[in-house]
């Protein structure tokens, strides 16, 4: 088990909404390693004053989908005209 760090937008879409337990994923760039079991620490963070706030969130990693945004699912063209979205369901 590893405890990975990161940071999280303040307001209800973010870090309260994962506080709640209204949000149930999280959307990140590849760029770290993570596995099931693991521990991510949600540091929130004030993008207007660009310091932490000072609350954080530890959630366990229960399932890690990766995938690359490329012509296997849709066209490049509707990616970046359209962007996509991730639907948490229950």
């Amino acid at each position: 088990m590893t405890i990975i760090k990161k940071k999280t937008w303040p307001g209800p879409e973010h870090f309260d909404a994962v506080l709640s337990g209204k949000k149930k994923y999280e959307l990140r760039l590849n760029d770290f390693e993570v596995k099931e079991g693991d521990i991510l620490l949600l540091e929130e963070w004030n993008p207007e004053t660009k310091s932490y706030t000072g609350r954080t969130i530890e959630k366990k990693v229960t399932q890690v989908g990766k995938f690359r945004v490329d012509n296997r699912f849709w066209p490049k063209e509707e990616i970046e005209d359209k962007g996509i979205q991730v639907i948490s369901i229950e």
